[in-house]
C-alpha cells in the first residue's frame, strides 16, 4: 500500500474514530494515529473540504476546533470505521495468537477480547481457534499491576546465566518488548542501577506497599537493548565459554548456541574490533576459547604468547 492508499484509509476512519473521543486534544489524536501534529492538521484540513454532494452547508465534514480539543459536528455519512479484509483479519488474528502464546508480552485478556471481536466480526472464517488458549501467566499479571499502579516490587528472579535464583527490591519503570520476549524494566536498589528482567524468568513477584520511586534520569532514559539490537553488519565469533564465566551472557552481545555436559556453553558473540576483542579474551585467561574465526583465534595465541614472553623478559631483567 503505497502512502496515498496509507493516507486514504486513515482520513476515512478518522471521522468515526474522532466521533468516539470528542473533546480529544490534537496531541493526544496525533499519538494514537501515529502521526506527527503537522500532518494532523493537514488531514483535518483535507477532510472539512471532504462530503456529500452539494457541498453546502451540512453536506461537508465538519469539524470544530477549540482550545486544542476536537469535535465532528457533521460527519457526512462517514460513520463507521473500515472493516477488515479477509486477508487482514487472518494476519490480525495470527499475530494475536502468537502474542497469547508468548507469556508476558501483552496482556492475554485483551488480546483473547480481541480475537473474539474479529472472529464473531469474520464469522470464524479467517482462522478458527480450534488449540487450547494458554492460561494467563499470574506473575506477569502482578507485574504488570504493579508498573499500572507506580508501585514498588518484590521479585524472586532466576538469572540463567548464573544458574541462581536472587531476591530483590525495584522500582518498576516500564514494560518493554524485545526480541519477542516481555521485559520490566526497572532501578534495582542492590544494584544501584537499570535492569531488564525478563518475564518468564521471574519466579515470585509482590507489589509493595510503597510507590515505585526510580530516579528522574533513569525514568527519562530510553531503554538500553544494546545487548539484544547488534549492528548485523559487525564480525561474529564463536567462543566456548567456561561455567565460571557466564555471567558474560548478561553482559555482552552473546547469543547461546549450545551446551555440553560439563557446562561449558557454545556461544555467537558480536563485536566491534579484533583488538578489542583479543584484550577481553585475554583478561579471561582459559575459561573463553575462540572457535572461529580462525584468524581471531590466532591473534589470540599470539597476544599470549606476547604477553608471557614480556613477563618472562621482565623476570629475567
Amino acid at each position: 500500500m503505497n502512502n496515498l492508499s496509507h493516507r486514504l484509509v486513515r482520513l476515512l476512519n478518522m471521522v468515526p474514530y474522532l466521533q468516539a473521543r470528542p473533546g480529544i486534544t490534537k496531541k493526544q489524536a496525533a499519538a494514537e494515529l501515529g502521526v506527527s501534529l503537522a500532518q494532523l492538521q493537514a488531514d483535518l484540513h483535507q477532510l472539512v473540504m471532504c462530503g456529500l454532494p452539494g457541498y453546502g452547508p451540512g453536506d461537508l465534514i465538519d469539524v470544530t476546533f477549540y482550545e486544542d480539543r476536537l469535535d465532528v459536528h457533521e460527519s457526512a455519512g462517514v460513520d463507521r470505521p473500515l472493516r477488515l479484509t479477509s486477508p487482514e483479519a487472518t494476519a490480525v488474528l495470527m499475530a494475536l495468537r502468537a502474542l497469547v502464546d508468548m507469556p508476558g508480552i501483552v496482556d492475554p485478556r485483551a488480546a483473547r477480547a480481541a480475537i473474539a471481536k474479529i472472529e464473531n466480526a469474520a464469522g470464524q472464517a479467517a482462522h478458527p481457534a480450534t488449540e487450547p488458549v494458554a492460561e494467563d501467566d499470574p506473575v506477569a499479571g502482578i507485574v504488570r499491576d504493579a508498573v499500572h499502579r507506580h508501585r514498588a516490587l518484590a521479585l524472586d528472579y532466576y538469572a540463567a546465566s548464573r544458574d541462581s535464583s536472587s531476591h530483590r527490591i525495584v522500582d518498576p519503570i516500564r514494560v518493554v518488548l524485545i526480541a519477542n520476549h516481555s521485559y520490566l524494566e526497572a532501578w534495582c536498589r542492590e544494584s544501584a542501577g537499570v535492569r531488564l528482567f525478563r518475564f518468564d524468568r521471574i519466579d515470585g513477584a509482590e507489589v509493595l506497599d510503597e510507590p515505585s520511586a526510580p530516579p528522574v534520569p533513569a525514568r527519562q532514559a530510553e531503554t538500553d537493548t544494546s545487548l539484544f539490537d547488534a549492528d548485523p553488519s559487525m564480525p561474529v565469533a564463536t567462543v566456548r565459554v567456561a561455567p565460571s564465566v557466564a555471567w558474560m551472557f548478561e553482559y555482552y552481545p552473546m547469543r547461546l548456541v549450545g551446551e555440553s555436559a560439563d557446562g561449558w556453553r557454545e556461544a555467537e558473540m558480536t563485536y566491534a574490533s579484533d583488538e578489542w576483542l583479543t584484550r577481553l579474551l585475554l583478561g579471561m585467561g582459559d575459561e573463553v576459547q575462540v572457535l572461529a574465526p580462525e584468524s581471531l583465534a590466532t591473534r589470540v595465541r599470539e597476544a599470549a604468547v606476547a604477553a608471557l614472553a614480556a613477563y618472562a623478559g621482565a623476570d629475567s631483567g
